[in-house]
Order: structure tokens, then C-alpha cells, then sequence
């Protein structure tokens, strides 16, 4: 099981900002969208599945969200399954604590140094296998200025590598060399995230043993996304958790697909029998 949030942007009217969507992983299908992101939101949801529908879930992957978290964890049924933390949102802590010490030493160090930051969050967030030979060139002058950005990008990157680990014990191995990194440092942005890193560590070194294919949690909400951007808003979600299950059943990789997503239309209803 996938378990997300979104968020619904500034321009809705409704009393809440967050919905949680659950997926099935396996397949790619949008279960059940519920307002808010709170442990009781998913917990509304695991009173819905019987027994034996809680004893075939294996696992769950999601964000490092501490409520969805102690939803699965309080619920007695669900002590067998695994619940494993996206590495897409492992990334993105890392990923703000770059972005702080990108702040702290550019754009609060002068007008000078603040010019040299310009237009460079995104730089520093990219993989540096991504990054195309002028990036790099960019990158390592932009590092150059500043020891502290540097050893933040640096670790940020081995913790890419990590999250990668093929096992258990070289993801734990990896993990337990990136907080000693850490911990010699001063940085409150890196300490920051070493704290997360050591409260979330079980859900982490478990992506050794599973390897989920939360790629598919994030391509829903880029579907989300998409219907509401043709549709100009829905006003029912329960109508748009159609439409995901329609866009997940007919997938744009095949010329049906993609003929039947651009006309978002349905199979016409076979004829009643004589």
C-alpha cells in the first residue's frame, strides 16, 4: 500500500489544505482519498478493511509524516506489515537542508555573494550524474565558495547512493558513516536532518529488505494534477478518485490509452438483454 498527502493549493473553499491518498502499489490504482493529514485520516480508512484484508497487506510506503505512521503501528492487525519511507521524501529533508545552507551562504552573506546565488536552488538539488557537463562546471565553482555547501551537497548525494544499497546491512552501513559525517559538523540544517534520519531509521533500513515501487505513488499525483489543470478544480473528490482509477486502468503507453486519456471517456455500457 502507497499512503500520500496532497496538497489542494491556495484556491479551494474547503476547510482543509491536505487530502491523503491511499494506492495500491502492485498496480498503480488509487484506493481511497480522505480530507486532512492526520492519523485519524487513515485510520477512518484501515476501519473499512476486514480482517483478512489487513492480513494480506505485506506493506506500506509512505512519507515521513509521524501520523501515518502511528495509524498503521496502533492498529493490532497490522503488526506484521512493513512500513517502509519513500525515498523520494527521505530526498526531499536532504534536499532542505541543502537549501538552507544555500540561504546561509549566499543570500544572508551581502548584495555580492547574493548575486552569485541567484538562480541556483535548483543546481544544487540536481543528482550530479544529471547534471550535463556545464552544470557541473557550474557546480563546482558555486561549491567553491563555500566549504559548508559543499560537504552539505556532498552528503546529500551519498545518501542518494545509499538509498540505492542493495541489502540490509550495506544500507545500515551507509547510513551509520552519513550520521558520523554529520555529527562532526556545526551545521543546524545537517543536524536537522541527522535527527530525522535517526527517528525515522527503522522505516529507512528497511528499504534493504523491500524495494517498493513508490515511483508510482508520485506519478499519481502528477495525474492529480494533470485532471485538475483540464477540468479548471473538481469539486467532488470522490469523482476525481474515478478519474485517477480510469487514468491507472488506461495507462498513455499504448495508442488505446493514450486515444482513450485524451477523450477521457468510458467503455459504452453493453446493451441490456432482450
Amino acid at each position: 500500500m502507497g499512503v500520500d498527502e496532497k496538497w489542494l493549493g491556495r484556491r479551494h473553499k474547503l476547510d482543509y489544505e491536505f487530502v491523503t491518498i491511499v494506492s495500491n502499489l502492485e498496480t498503480g490504482e488509487p484506493l481511497w482519498v480522505g480530507p486532512h493529514r492526520r492519523e485519524q485520516t487513515l485510520r477512518a480508512w484501515l476501519d473499512t478493511l476486514s480482517s483478512e484484508q489487513k492480513g494480506n497487506i505485506v506493506l506500506f510506503a509512505m512519507d515521513m509524516h509521524r501520523p501515518f505512521l502511528n495509524a498503521v503501528r496502533n492498529d493490532p492487525q497490522l503488526k506484521h506489515a512493513v512500513v517502509v519511507h519513500d525515498p523520494f521524501h527521505i530526498m526531499k529533508r536532504a534536499g532542505e537542508a541543502v537549501t538552507e545552507v544555500r540561504k546561509e551562504t549566499f543570500f544572508r552573506a551581502g548584495p555580492e555573494m547574493r548575486g552569485i546565488g541567484r538562480g541556483t536552488r535548483w543546481l544544487v538539488l540536481r543528482a550530479w550524474e544529471r547534471c550535463t557537463p556545464a552544470q557541473q562546471d557550474e557546480l563546482r565553482t558555486l561549491l567553491s565558495y563555500n566549504r559548508t555547501l559543499a560537504r552539505a551537497y556532498q552528503i546529500k548525494e551519498e545518501l542518494r547512493e545509499t538509498l540505492h544499497a542493495p541489502d540490509r546491512d550495506s544500507m545500515e552501513a551507509g547510513l551509520r558513516h552519513l550520521l558520523r559525517r554529520i555529527q562532526l559538523r556545526r551545521c543546524k540544517p545537517l543536524r536537522k536532518l541527522h535527527d530525522s534520519l535517526v527517528d525515522h531509521w527503522e522505516q529507512i533500513v528497511a528499504l534493504g529488505d523491500h524495494h517498493p515501487a513508490t515511483g508510482r505513488t508520485e506519478a499519481l499525483n502528477n495525474n492529480w494534477e494533470t485532471l485538475v489543470r483540464r477540468a479548471r478544480g473538481y469539486r467532488d473528490h470522490e469523482y476525481l478518485l474515478l478519474k485517477l482509477r480510469f487514468m491507472a486502468a488506461n495507462p498513455v503507453r499504448t495508442a488505446t490509452g493514450t486515444a482513450r486519456f485524451l477523450a477521457l471517456g468510458m467503455q459504452a455500457p453493453l446493451r441490456a438483454a432482450a
